[in-house]
């Protein structure tokens, strides 16, 4: 069960919570956006963050407080709504720093087609973040319960998620909470820092 004192809310359309949004992302993909992106990643994901229909949309965004101040984020969409956004707030966003963005999405194409293999009926869990001295509370566990309960208020079928092939303690939360390794990429050529297991759990 959640922590008495963790709040959960939904995100606002704002441009501080967009930058705070754009760090937890990071994070939680390891650095994938900062790589992606450049050094400017939090401004340009924080103008995305503003727009609505779109992965990196505040429409999927929740922020967990304790005593009022924001130390976790949880982002997830259905693989409908997946399949009906737009890339083109993050392109607009990226504006003169469009062609970095472009070359490392051509360069990552496989790595970003991974996506689009989000199973119908599926609630897919796109980030997961908490504060770094916070870890080791319960508060994890906090996120995750949350993150069920939502893909369950859309009535998805199952909760799925991409994790990296080297975060074996997120693996092993997420083994505790009875998911499972569906996949995994890629499939034949090996691509160091760059293997991820698609994990599952049905409801």
């Amino acid at each position: 069960m959640p922590q008495p004192n963790l709040a959960f809310r939904s995100a606002n359309p704002i441009r501080l919570e967009g930058m705070l949004f754009a760090q937890y992302l990071d994070q939680a993909a390891e650095g994938f956006f900062s790589f992606m992106l450049g050094g400017h990643f939090r401004e340009i994901i924080a103008e995305a963050y503003l727009r609505p229909d779109h992965d990196l949309s505040y429409q999927h965004v929740t922020f967990a407080e304790q005593n009022k101040a924001v130390v976790g984020m949880v982002s997830g969409y259905t693989a409908s709504q997946h399949h009906q956004a737009s890339d083109q707030p993050l392109k607009q966003a990226a504006g003169r720093y469009n062609l970095r963005f472009l070359t490392v999405s051509i360069l990552c194409a496989p790595l970003m087609r991974m996506l689009d293999t989000i199973t119908t009926g599926d609630f897919y869990l796109q980030a997961i973040a908490l504060n770094k001295e916070l870890r080791g509370e319960g508060l994890g566990s906090a996120l995750m319960n949350f993150a069920e309960n939502r893909a369950q208020t859309f009535e998805s079928k199952r909760l799925s998620l991409d994790v990296s092939a080297d975060n074996i303690v997120a693996r092993k939360l997420y083994e505790r909470r009875g998911m499972t390794i569906e996949s995994r990429w890629p499939k034949r050529l090996a691509i160091p820092k760059l293997k991820f297991y698609r994990m599952t759990k049905t409801f």
